[in-house]
């Protein structure tokens, strides 16, 4: 017999697969996507209480870095680039969010279209290319809904994601960081380096070991500077660096003050091709990073190696589409997982079932 828990999360999945989705994907991804983050970010107070009633708070604290997290599921870089839906993500059961990616300066971003389904694969495809307002447009926003770092104003922490912007040389890529941290790091309890997405020319460049040592060192330098109580760094990787890489990753984040890795961004590869009904073939042509279920297993074979290699904290982000992926990376090592493509396709059900995983004491890092 199942029990309340399990029977609502499942009427919460099929409501939302069933009822809201196919209404949701009549419209083009990337216009449906903001038209939900603008409606989350309009909701009055008394519907987001509603509305977290409904999913459920956050379970399973856990303290990493040094930052006390109300749950283990956190919502991933992407969804929310600009913090418009930053009140939101509390009701929807995340135990923290990562705003961004953002750039010192505004940009556009790619060209349209940018962004597709491939809901065969429970997948999407996406050369965003960084749009967003600029990390002083992200600060100003969250300064002005009250955020300071470690206040909990939002009901969870707030981690900013901060990228290259575009037309910035890879030469000048410091530079270009700092200023976003500077910008970001007042209102956020920590901020990751994206230096991951395949969607920036030149990008993932810097995450070689000598590029990484400088970028990291410079950013984990500038936040003892800032603060008494430096802002915790994390690096989010590629999942298509080889295993000696990665390493590598490991051992300059190790050695620069480095709080923290997040496994892993989207994927240049394509699932094999002879495996697939030849009807994805032209979505599965487009260029960009590839998310959600075809990188299920790589994020765990990923996160396996890193927990093997080093102390350092993981989250795990990437093929997390139903609460066994989520049990599955915390069994190989991770203390925290974010979660952007499963929740498109399987709305809060996912954070709600996540939440009420039963987890058994594991080892976390403070």
């Amino acid at each position: 017999m199942i029990s309340w828990d399990e029977a609502s999360t499942r009427l919460l999945l099929q409501g939302y697969t069933r009822l809201l989705r196919p209404v949701l994907y009549q419209v083009d991804a990337e216009t449906i996507h903001k038209a939900t983050i603008d409606v989350l970010g309009r909701l009055p107070g008394p519907a987001l209480a509603v509305l977290k009633g409904i999913v459920g708070a956050a379970r399973q604290p856990v303290t990493v870095a040094g930052i006390d997290f109300p749950g283990r599921v956190g919502l991933a870089a992407g969804q929310d680039k600009d913090g418009v839906a930053a009140r939101a993500w509390a009701s929807l059961g995340f135990g923290f969010a990562e705003l961004g990616t953002v750039t010192a300066q505004a940009q556009p971003g790619n060209p349209a279209p940018r962004l597709f389904r491939v809901p065969e694969l429970k997948a999407f495809i996406n050369r965003m290319g960084f749009n967003n307002a600029g990390a002083a447009a992200l600060a100003t926003r969250l300064e002005a809904l009250g955020v300071e770092r470690c206040n909990g104003r939002l009901g969870l922490p707030i981690g900013v994601s901060i990228g290259k912007t575009k037309v910035v040389p890879v030469e000048d890529a410091i530079a270009d960081y700092l200023a976003s941290f500077d910008a970001v790091a007042p209102f956020a309890d920590y901020v990751a380096v994206n230096v991951s997405s395949p969607n920036t020319p030149g990008l993932r460049n810097l995450q070689a070991a000598d590029e990484l040592a400088r970028l990291t060192s410079a950013l984990t330098d500038r936040a003892a500077q800032l603060a008494a109580n430096p802002v915790p760094i994390f690096v989010k990787v590629a999942p298509d660096l080889s295993d000696d890489a990665l390493l590598e990753v490991v051992r300059v984040c190790e050695s620069t003050g480095v709080s923290g890795l997040i496994a892993v961004n989207t994927t240049t590869s394509r699932p094999l091709p002879e495996l697939l009904d030849p009807a994805l073939a032209p979505v599965l042509s487009q260029d960009g990073g590839l998310s959600g279920g075809p990188l299920t297993s790589t994020a765990r074979q990923t996160v396996t190696l890193l927990a093997g290699a080093t102390r350092l904290p993981i989250i795990a982000s990437g093929g997390i589409m139903t609460p066994g992926d989520a049990q599955a990376l915390f069994d190989v090592g991770a203390v925290l997982v974010q979660v952007l493509s499963g929740f498109i396709y399987s709305g809060p059900a996912l954070t709600r079932g996540i939440n009420r995983l039963t987890v058994a004491d594991r080892r976390h890092h403070g």
